[in-house]
């Protein structure tokens, strides 16, 4: 599990008391209480404490490994990529549960936004890879403790669309720990339509300081959020993607759930950097290819690149 934070804690836990061997990549106090008294888990799978390895850089562990679940924020790829690439071989499944465009969804030319380059890319085929969409809600309210809501659906798929072994390999790993797995052969437009949504609620969260359910109360806020999601969905057309989305439906689906902090909410309040390029900036990459004028998507960029993002400050 690399990246012991919110959604990749509770994995972790998940996995770990179902007799899973679960080694976490994990840093300062948090990493520091998980070895010494365990992950305390507050779930929609219950109350339970899970123990497992934990290391602060994957090469100190027994690589190489059957699977590495990915779910630290995109943007921090430059700073891990040499551990990934370390603890993979041929075998070693990569599954990518990270919120905005991964890197393997475009991979000629590579997008600057997630993959500089290509080096990320060159390190890992399409055929090693499987694709995943996260429905889950999570925070980390004290280190060694994560609090999970809002369903264990996680949804997988093969870059390719075509069912793989992997695949299947990955959401049995999940059902054996009580987690909601399914296989979609059409990840691609399903991974699309959560960047949809991450467009429009995860960086107005952020801009407001508003958790989900009071954004959409917020009639100023609302307006944002859904006029960016449109502009995600101009673009994701002229990928090819489904035109049929209504945007109003998922925004009412939306203030159904838990009311919850977005990730990137969660992390300008800790004065951490924001998850930007991954989410916004590829979409605005790939609407520049396209010739799709998206001024909300920059605006928001801009605005929450400077000053509002704290490595930019």
């Amino acid at each position: 599990m690399v990246g012991a934070g919110a959604i990749g804690a509770f994995i972790a836990g998940a996995l770990a008391r179902a007799g899973v061997d679960v080694t976490a990549v994990a840093r300062g106090a948090h990493l520091a209480a998980i070895r010494r008294h365990g992950l305390r888990v507050e779930s929609d799978l219950g109350r339970f404490v899970a123990r497992f390895a934990v290391v602060e850089d994957l090469r100190a562990a027994d690589a190489p490994f059957d699977a590495l679940l990915l779910t630290f924020k995109a943007h921090q790829w430059p700073a891990l990529l040499a551990q990934v690439a370390a603890a993979t071989t041929e075998r070693t499944t990569l599954v990518t549960l990270q919120n905005g465009v991964p890197f393997w969804y475009v991979r000629q030319p590579p997008l600057a936004a997630v993959d500089p380059g290509g080096r990320i890319g060159a390190h890992f085929p399409d055929e090693r890879i499987v694709g995943a969409v996260v429905h889950v809600s999570g925070s980390v309210p004290s280190p060694g403790s994560v609090r999970q809501s809002g369903g264990t659906r996680y949804v997988f798929g093969a870059p390719s669309g075509d069912g793989t072994a992997r695949d299947d390999a990955v959401a049995a790993l999940f059902r054996s720990a009580g987690l909601d797995a399914e296989i979609d052969a059409a990840i691609r437009e399903t991974l699309w339509l959560k960047v949809v949504n991450n467009c429009g609620l995860n960086p107005i969260s952020a801009a407001t300081g508003l958790t989900i359910r009071a954004l959409l109360a917020d009639p100023a806020a609302f307006e944002r959020a859904r006029r960016l999601m449109v502009e995600a969905l101009h673009v994701g057309r002229a990928l090819g993607l489904r035109a049929d989305v209504d945007v109003d439906a998922r925004l009412a689906y939306a203030a159904r759930l838990d009311d919850v902090r977005t990730s990137m909410l969660q992390d300008r309040d800790r004065g951490r950097e924001l998850e930007l390029d991954p989410i916004l900036g590829a979409v605005i990459e790939l609407a520049e290819r396209h010739h799709i004028e998206v001024p909300a998507l920059r605006a928001t960029y801009a605005e929450l690149r400077w000053p509002a993002n704290p490595s930019r400050a």
